[in-house]
């Protein structure tokens, strides 16, 4: 277990058991992935490789998708009204896009890296790597309109990577290890740590992807360039 885990006091501990498997695009560099409508939209990363693309959970094949320009290495996705937005790594720009069609339709800049990205009812949350989670205003998302650190046992969590707004929680992915965390979104506090040690032993790369379908209460995971994405239910340890 991380160091940063191994301390006294720690929240509940859950394992996982996997209720159903779907195809993932093993040339997907997993950046962000989401549930809505019953379409599953997901992001890709590395620069010349980057894309959003839709696409139903049981068929491979994409209802849609953009290529970002080669420079970018693009990042988080979430979805909030009408429009999708996007981070990329390390220009300090988002882009916006008609959530149906893919097409872009703005952009909005940042300080620092832009690593994740979901919402609640009225923010974007945005993760950049550190302890340190923004919450944007959708209708300017340049606009930082408060801050949180995270923190686990009163020591702040770092590499917290995709994101997810699960039941009034923020669940994220911790870059490099196969833990997600469950975060209350008002103090930042580390409430819950999922492991998903095991669940795909022969995995070409690292855990990456948090999606939630509140319509149906189903939970999602994959990782970057594996080849099945999974859905689970948690366990309590």
């Amino acid at each position: 277990m991380p160091r940063q885990f191994a301390r006294p006091q720690q929240p509940p501990t859950y394992g996982y058991k996997v209720v159903n498997t779907y195809p993932h695009d093993t040339d997907a560099f997993t950046e962000g992935l989401e549930i809505h409508n019953g379409l599953l939209y997901e992001s890709a990363g590395l620069e010349g490789k980057s894309w959003i693309g839709i696409r139903t959970l049981e068929n491979p094949k994409y209802k849609a998708k953009a290529t970002l320009e080669a420079r970018y290495f693009g990042e988080g996705i979430t979805i909030f009204g009408d429009k999708l937005y996007q981070l990329t790594w390390k220009h300090g720009t988002g882009f916006i896009y008609q959530k149906d069609t893919l097409k872009r339709t703005g952009t909005f800049k940042y300080t620092g890296e832009g690593w994740a990205l979901t919402h609640n009812t009225e923010h974007l949350i945005m993760s950049d790597g550190t302890a340190t989670l923004r919450f944007l205003d959708p209708k300017n998302p340049g606009t930082v309109k408060k801050r949180i650190q995270v923190t686990n046992a009163g020591q702040p969590v770092t590499q917290i990577n995709e994101l997810e707004w699960v039941k009034g929680e923020i669940f994220a992915n911790v870059w490099q290890t196969d833990f997600i965390i469950r975060i209350d979104p008002t103090s930042g506090k580390v409430v819950g740590i999922i492991n998903l040690t095991g669940l795909l032993p022969d995995q070409q790369d690292v855990l990456n992807g948090i999606a939630y379908d509140a319509k149906t209460d189903r939970l999602f995971v994959t990782g970057k360039l594996w080849t099945k994405m999974f859905e689970i239910k948690l366990v309590k340890l």
